[in-house]
């Protein structure tokens, strides 16, 4: 079992990312096949979680779009994201920030950290 993940983890290409945790408002520019054309789209929000290690990591953006919250998962090593921007750094108490999900408005603000 353990030389299954190991292959996989060579076969993968390690892509370096900025530091970023739960709470930091992140832009995530992501590669859009449309045919056979190709653009990037920025998806900017709130991560409120990091998932796993190594090269099945993820992370979970959460955006508000004409009022409606929109959440999206990206895997870290995805060959379709060309970068990732932290935009600001949040200052929150805990990993994942679900409970944000239940909160609209000036309560689902989070308090920016002083570097």
């Amino acid at each position: 079992m353990d030389l299954v993940k190991f292959v996989e983890e060579q076969s993968v290409e390690k892509k370096q990312v900025p530091v970023f945790k739960a709470g930091d408002t992140v832009s995530v520019h992501y590669k859009i096949r449309e045919g056979n054309k190709e653009r990037i789209q920025v998806y900017q929000g709130v991560c409120i979680q990091r998932n796993s290690a190594g090269t099945t990591e993820t992370f979970t953006v959460r955006k508000v779009s004409n009022g409606i919250g929109v959440e999206r998962i990206f895997p870290i090593n995805s060959p379709n994201i060309d970068k990732i921007d932290v935009n600001s750094h949040g200052k929150v108490r805990r990993a994942k920030l679900y409970y944000l999900r239940a909160l609209t408005g000036k309560a689902a603000r989070i308090k920016s950290k002083r570097v």
